[in-house]
C-alpha cells in the first residue's frame, strides 16, 4: 500500500514539477499606453553643468500618479543613475544608482560627483515595476564639473 501511494505521488509531481517555471515567470507589469514615453526636459545629452544638477523629468501619452496609487495608464518616475543594465519584470531598486521619485515629483536637484555620468528615465508603476512595454528614456550623458 506505501509504495502505491508513494508511487501516485511521485507521478504527481513530475507532472506538476514540469508547469511551475511557467507559473513562477508569470509578468505582473502594469501595461502601457500605445506611444507613451518619458524624456529630460533637462539636462540635454552632453551637458556639461556645475552641480548640483537639475533634471525636469517630461512624460507624454501617461500621467503621473504616486507610488502606491494604482490607476490605469500612469506611474512615477526613476531615474537610472550610472547604470546600463536592470531587470524590466522587477521592482526597481532603491538606492544611490536607482532614484525613486515617487511622490509624483517630475523636477529634482542631483548631487554627483564630477566628471561623466550617464541618465535614463524609467516609468514604473505603484510598484516601482517597469511597464509594458517598457516606458523609458534613451541613455544621456553629462559631465558635471
Amino acid at each position: 500500500m506505501l509504495t502505491r501511494l508513494a508511487f501516485a505521488v511521485s507521478v504527481a509531481v513530475a507532472v506538476t514539477i514540469p508547469s511551475m517555471p511557467a507559473a513562477m515567470a508569470q509578468d505582473f507589469r502594469s501595461p502601457a499606453a500605445a506611444g507613451a514615453k518619458v524624456y529630460f526636459i533637462e539636462p540635454r545629452n552632453g551637458a556639461e553643468i556645475s552641480g548640483p544638477v537639475v533634471v525636469k523629468m517630461g512624460l507624454a501619452g501617461m500621467g503621473v500618479a504616486p507610488a502606491g496609487v494604482e490607476k490605469k495608464d500612469t506611474g512615477h518616475h526613476h531615474i537610472l543613475v550610472d547604470q546600463k543594465d536592470f531587470d524590466p519584470k522587477s521592482p526597481l531598486p532603491q538606492d544611490d544608482k536607482h532614484r525613486h521619485f515617487g511622490n509624483g515629483q517630475t523636477e529634482t536637484s542631483l548631487t554627483l560627483a564630477p566628471g561623466q555620468h550617464t541618465l535614463q528615465l524609467v516609468l514604473g508603476d505603484h510598484n516601482h515595476i517597469p511597464h509594458n512595454p517598457l516606458v523609458a528614456s534613451e541613455i544621456i550623458t553629462i559631465t558635471v564639473k
